[in-house]
């Protein structure tokens, strides 16, 4: 799965000088982080829509909305894919309840 993200991530990195009258991604981070992390969150609870709903099918297509907008709001302020999946290795192994606890 990382390297459809990995290759998702790059064409969103690619897409960051283009045209936004030809690209919804250059569009999208033309309008700024915040517009970035506004569709993310509408993309989000369009999931958690379908996750209640139980409908599968809608629920992976929006997922994948999800991770996309996701890489997207990361793109507008720098954040690479590469940072979040080391923070990722960083917590493997490490109790969820004691990880929130060291954020102190």
């Amino acid at each position: 799965m990382s390297d459809a993200l990995t290759r998702l991530a790059a064409t969103i990195a690619a897409r960051k000088g283009a045209d936004p009258d030809t690209s919804w991604t250059a569009k999208l981070l033309s309008k700024g982080p915040e517009k970035a992390a506004e569709k993310f969150g509408e993309e989000a609870i369009e999931a958690i829509i379908e996750a209640v709903r139980g409908d599968h099918d809608r629920l992976v297509s929006e997922a994948a909305d999800v991770l996309y907008h996701l890489l997207v709001m990361l793109a507008a302020r720098e954040v690479t894919l590469e940072e979040v999946l080391a923070e990722l290795t960083r917590r493997e192994g490490t109790s969820g309840v004691a990880e929130k606890a060291g954020r102190g």
